[in-house]
């Protein structure tokens, strides 16, 4: 690293394996998201919170979130890149509550286009907020430049997507429409992040302490993918429950 150039343009790669396994994060979180927030709400019209909680953690922890960082352990450069904890801890709130949000306008309730349109929106910018939030908390030495019109790309393919996997979801009732849909989320999630990602040109800078409050290592992305599925676990079990009892959804 120390024949690095101040000024210089680093050049990043991807292990793809990473690059599978956070796909494979995003389908699977949005699968479960899906089928968890047709059920948020009872027959008789009442909320059902553990499955509102099950959804939002579903998407916004595990294929917002979870996806992000598992990208992030693929995305190589050839510094060392640590994470602050403080804005990772914000990124992850700040994904499952807007997902939350995002969930409950589109079919909490009853499936309409006003809820549809902002629940889509807020989907999408959950993504984004999520995803550059992450990029935020990097430390690392370099400074980031951003290129507008990719970042703007990414912004409308992550609302487009999300309103399209929103669409299907709440609209069509079939176990294939719902695979369908946690795909199409999938895909917006991951072309968000890796546009978002491509948006960046990262400049060499002097080296600089990394800071106590900081994460990293090689091993970040196989631990957060562990993690996941045993999140993804506890919630197909709590689902699973909620099926058994003869809770439904309420029509919509």
């Amino acid at each position: 690293m120390s024949e690095l150039q101040v000024g210089s343009l680093l050049l990043p790669t991807y292990e793809w394996a990473g690059v599978g396994f956070s796909v494979l994060a995003a389908f699977l979180g949005s699968l479960l998201a899906l089928v968890c927030a047709r059920r948020i709400v009872r027959v008789d019209g009442t909320l059902d919170q553990a499955m509102l909680a099950c959804a939002a953690v579903s998407l916004g922890g595990i294929a917002i979130w979870s996806m992000h960082f598992i990208g992030m352990a693929a995305y190589r450069l050839p510094i060392a890149i640590n994470y602050n904890i403080v804005l990772t801890a914000i990124s992850l709130a700040a994904a499952i509550v807007i997902s939350a949000a995002a969930l409950y306008l589109a079919g909490g309730r009853s499936f309409n286009r006003k809820g549809w349109l902002a629940g889509a929106l807020l989907a999408g910018i959950g993504v984004c907020v999520m995803h550059y939030l992450g990029m935020y908390a990097m430390t690392m030495r370099a400074d980031m430049s951003m290129d507008p019109g990719l970042v703007a790309a990414s912004i409308v393919i992550a609302i487009g997507a999300a309103a399209a996997a929103l669409w299907l979801a709440f609209n069509l009732k079939q176990f294939v429409h719902q695979l369908i849909a946690a795909a199409v989320m999938a895909v917006a999630v991951c072309a968000m992040h890796y546009t978002g990602m491509a948006a960046a040109d990262m400049i060499c800078t002097p080296p600089v302490a990394p800071g106590n409050l900081v994460i990293g290592g090689s091993s970040m992305g196989l631990g957060v993918f562990g993690v996941s599925g045993c999140v993804l676990l506890g919630i197909l079990w709590v689902v699973t429950g909620r099926m058994m009892g003869g809770a439904p959804r309420a029509a919509v």
